[in-house]
């Protein structure tokens, strides 16, 4: 990746990242781990923090403060079902806060977090666990590149 491209709308990207909420509480950041390596567009990020990375370059360091309606979304009460406890194994431990992997009947895995349990039903929230929430967004731009040729690999 070349370091004097700047990002636009098809760069490649190689960056860290921090997602802060604004308590303070890291949700999640590739410091810890490899960098994250991506092309713009192509779904790797939400389009607010996407948008955030358009006319950055490589050694650019930024952190922006982004609304819910620009990073995750507002959750969506369509998004929350009531499924029969005998749906779960007997010994998957069903507490609020428990997130739990479902597959769709497509194949996909989605994540959905346990809100209430009774004897018969649980409260599962399928939104995604940061809807709703200011999101600070650190990030480090590592190398960027314009080339068409990384868009093929």
């Amino acid at each position: 990746m070349s370091d004097a491209s700047v990002i636009g709308p098809d760069s490649a990207v190689m960056m860290h990242f921090t997602l802060t909420l604004r308590d303070g509480t890291v949700a999640e950041t590739s410091r810890e781990d490899e960098p994250l390596e991506f092309r713009m567009g192509d779904g790797s990020l939400v389009a607010g923090l996407e948008r955030a990375l358009f006319g950055l370059y490589s050694g650019s360091v930024q952190t922006v403060e982004i609304e819910p309606q620009d990073a995750f979304g507002f959750p969506d009460p369509a998004n929350v079902h009531s499924l029969s406890i005998h749906d779960f194994s007997h010994d998957m431990p069903l507490e609020p806060g428990v997130i739990i992997n479902f597959t769709t009947p497509t194949g996909d895995e989605i994540p959905g977090t346990v809100v209430e349990v009774d004897d018969e039903q649980v409260l599962v929230d399928f939104n995604h666990p940061l809807c709703g929430h200011t999101i600070h967004f650190a990030v480090e731009i590592l190398a960027v590149s314009n080339s068409p040729e990384i868009a093929e690999e």
